[in-house]
């Protein structure tokens, strides 16, 4: 396995894993993309189309929401609020896929483009809730089936409830072992590639060095799934937002338990969370902002001052008639768009910046 020692309750180092990365950059997203549009599956259109005929409610200001209130449909018209800083973002920003894969299938020549292209529209809308530390997406690629699936799954949330970052009681590292061993012996007599041993390492050291919002385990079979796994709740996307979300499946017959690419429509219930410890050396603790919509704004709102409609700015925005000005000459609780009611700034000036993309999604809101 490479220098360094790997157990089931150490701390792994990427380096030490020999799993196979091929890596796509921003151009080949950008590829994948065009050929999603041009070859547009019927499911995810009339889900979007019904997001485009459902519209924003008013108070939206500080929950996620996916908004096409205009033109055609291309990522760039298509927005959704950031789950870190409020941000109101088109989609059609990409990002980097790390995918981990073991060398058979190199040596099978077997494109690890189509594993991101069968999840595209779930990654792009993933990608899309985060403004920030979302630049690069990892996906495992395993051959192993569902019901395997499940049980790495669980192990995951096991070993990083009661071992992640922290020394673990000794009942919990037996029950660990126990755990590892068993997968170890369940994968090797079916023959599945990669190993467990060769899966828990790349997974655990992605989390320790890398501390994505989310890792995707991928199935390689004849009807290939995935399973995505969030490192934190407020990374699962919401439940009114997702709850009619297409399965992914191309059978016609298809039912809400098939859920080929399992996409949390229930939200937390029905997400995969693991009890991720942050804060030193293990990160900075997750904390949702409320920030200026202008992207190369640096202005962040205090969490207190998310509700409350206030007077219209005469640059046709809102603000709390208590606000006062902050030291850039921006006021504290912000300036809310009159007419959308979607996003807030800091001042005239970087709403007036903002306008050239804001225009695309800008539209009075449903009525209540």
């Amino acid at each position: 396995m490479g220098a360094g020692h790997y157990s089931a309750l150490s701390q792994p180092a990427l380096e030490m894993s020999e799993l196979v990365c091929k890596t796509l950059d921003h151009d080949a997203t950008d590829i994948l993309i065009d050929k999603w549009l041009e070859h547009r599956n019927d499911a995810y259109w009339e889900w979007f189309q019904n997001i485009r005929l459902r519209k924003h409610a008013a108070n939206t200001l500080k929950r996620q929401v996916i908004a096409w209130n205009k033109g055609d449909f291309v990522p760039e018209n298509i927005f959704c609020r950031t789950v870190d800083t409020s941000r109101l973002i088109p989609l059609d920003r990409t990002w980097t896929t790390h995918v981990y894969h073991h060398r058979s299938m190199q040596d099978r020549k077997l494109s690890m483009m189509p594993v991101v292209f069968t999840m595209l529209p779930e990654l792009m809308l993933l990608r899309g809730m985060h403004d920030h530390g979302c630049d690069d997406v990892y996906i495992i690629v395993t051959d192993v089936k569902k019901q395997e699936m499940d049980d790495i799954t669980d192990y995951f949330k096991l070993v990083c409830r009661y071992a992640y970052g922290k020394k673990c009681k000794p009942s919990r590292e037996c029950q660990i072992q126990y755990e590892h061993m068993r997968l170890t012996h369940t994968l090797l007599r079916q023959r599945r590639a990669p190993c467990f041993p060769q899966i828990d390492l790349t997974f655990r050291a992605i989390l320790y060095e890398k501390r994505p919002p989310f890792i995707i385990l991928f199935s390689h079979q004849t009807t290939s799934y995935s399973q995505i796994l969030f490192t934190h709740s407020l990374f699962v996307p919401a439940e009114d937002i997702f709850y009619d979300f297409p399965s992914g499946c191309p059978n016609p017959c298809c039912n809400d338990d098939c859920e080929m690419i399992r996409f949390p429509r229930r939200g937390i219930e029905g997400a995969v969370i693991l009890s991720v410890k942050r804060g030193g050396k293990y990160g900075k603790r997750i904390r949702a902002k409320e920030m200026c919509n202008w992207v190369d704004c640096t202005v962040s709102f205090s969490e207190d001052t998310r509700q409350g409609d206030g007077e219209t700015s005469s640059e046709g925005s809102q603000s709390n008639g208590n606000n006062r000005e902050c030291s850039n000459g921006s006021t504290k609780n912000g300036l809310v768009c009159s007419k959308c009611r979607l996003v807030k700034y800091c001042s005239p000036e970087h709403q007036k910046k903002d306008w050239e993309e804001h225009r695309r999604v800008c539209a009075k809101p449903a009525s209540a």
